[in-house]
């Protein structure tokens, strides 16, 4: 599984970071931080996700307002949002 992050949409509500602790509060940008990600575009960070870490990415991404956060299986379907 793995989690992409579109930091230009995010607006900093910060649920994700409640949900799972792989994302943090970068209050001086206003924004969270996908932490051990790789920006694969401008803005776009994405990472794998650990087998034990499945259900709080999606719970984070679900937990997103604006729907920055987006999750897919191993077969690249998108599962969330």
């Amino acid at each position: 599984m793995r989690i992409e992050y579109d930091r230009d949409t995010c607006i900093g509500m910060f649920q994700c970071v409640a949900e799972w602790d792989a994302f943090e509060e970068d209050k001086d940008a206003g924004k969270a931080v996908l932490r051990d990600s790789e920006e694969t575009e401008d803005g776009m960070f994405v990472r794998e996700v650990p087998d034990d870490a499945e259900l709080d990415a999606k719970f984070a991404a679900r937990a997103c307002p604006v729907d920055a956060i987006a999750v897919y299986d191993d077969d690249g379907e998108q599962l969330i949002p």
